[in-house]
């Protein structure tokens, strides 16, 4: 992310859980909500798909202009079909992430 300079701030969470606690923490003190979350699906505690079934009900307004990129190993077409359920999710993108893919979402999110 340093070498496409991509962002001012980073915001990393450990699990879905703490990043859920982390967003409604933002929500309540009414700080800069995201623009972009990277979500790993394989995460514990509170996986991928169980921290987009929470995150759907988070009202804030400037979550509707919010971006997620799915980032996993898998290459299961479950998974990718899966990511078709969650209208939130901009796109799939495998592990490694580089920094052509992470140009690729700075280029999306100018358009956006």
């Amino acid at each position: 992310m340093k070498e496409v300079n991509f962002c001012d701030e980073i915001l990393v969470y450990q699990n879905g859980q703490q990043a859920l606690d982390g967003l409604s923490s933002i929500v309540e003190s009414d700080e800069n909500f995201p623009s972009v979350i990277f979500l790993d699906l394989n995460m514990p505690i509170m996986n991928g798909w169980e921290f987009l079934d929470q995150l759907i009900t988070i009202n804030h307004p400037k979550k509707d202009n919010l971006i997620i990129y799915i980032i996993s190993s898998s290459i299961d077409p479950r998974d990718l079909e899966r990511v078709k359920d969650y209208e939130i999710v901009h796109n799939y993108i495998l592990k490694p992430v580089t920094p052509k893919d992470l140009s690729t979402v700075m280029e999306v999110l100018h358009d956006y």
